[in-house]
């Protein structure tokens, strides 16, 4: 009797581990489910759906896939060091598998776009609409929308921008345009070298209210 007790423990016990592998928040166990982690994990930051509620934490919510992969990847191999990224994202990612790194990717991909309030004046989002869909030709500035697309829904390893919080892209323009601290990257320095301070406010509300707008 007593072996067949410690036999129904222990048979429980494999199944409420079985069972909390569906609510685990174990970044250390490759065989946790990555939606799983998605809602268990990221979704403190990110949201369920990968619609940060803080505007300190970028939205994933249909977020280009490719894109999603090469940022935990970098994450994890400590390649980018931009202090608001690395403080969260270098333990967080320290431990993902390949398979949890695609399958993050494609949970927030296939979320509905978040969509933003229009914040600022008319002004405003004019100059930044200027700026995304044709840049700043004076200052050799190129067209947003030439590698995020037409929408700014992101394109393969270029990410989507549209609805993404005006906070968030402002410092994100400002590390790309005065740091390497990005160095996957490193194209966007070129382009955000000669923004204004005006532009990036501009361009970032802009893209917070699309596709909104």
């Amino acid at each position: 009797m007593k072996y067949a007790t410690l036999g129904l423990l222990a048979a429980a016990a494999v199944a409420a581990g079985c069972a909390n592998l569906e609510r685990s928040r174990d970044l250390n166990n490759p065989k946790v489910p990555a939606a799983v982690l998605a809602q268990q994990v990221c979704s403190n930051c990110h949201g369920l759906t990968g619609a940060a509620t803080s505007p300190n934490f970028p939205n994933l919510a249909a977020q280009s896939e490719a894109y999603i992969v090469a940022q935990l990847t970098v994450f994890k191999s400590h390649d980018r060091r931009d202090p608001e990224g690395y403080e969260y994202m270098w333990g967080l990612s320290r431990s993902l598998t390949e398979q949890q790194i695609n399958g993050l990717a494609a949970y927030f991909a296939a979320q509905p776009p978040a969509r933003q309030e229009i914040e600022g004046n008319r002004a405003r989002l004019a100059a930044g609409k200027a700026i995304f869909e044709s840049g700043v030709a004076a200052r050799s500035i190129p067209a947003c929308a030439g590698c995020h697309g037409a929408q700014g829904q992101g394109v393969a390893a270029f990410p989507r921008i549209a609805g993404q919080h005006a906070d968030y892209l402002v410092k994100q323009l400002i590390v790309f345009q005065r740091t390497d601290e990005r160095p996957e990257g490193a194209v966007m320095k070129v382009v955000a070298h000669d923004l204004t301070p005006e532009d990036i406010e501009n361009v970032a509300t802009y893209l917070q209210a699309m596709p909104g707008l």
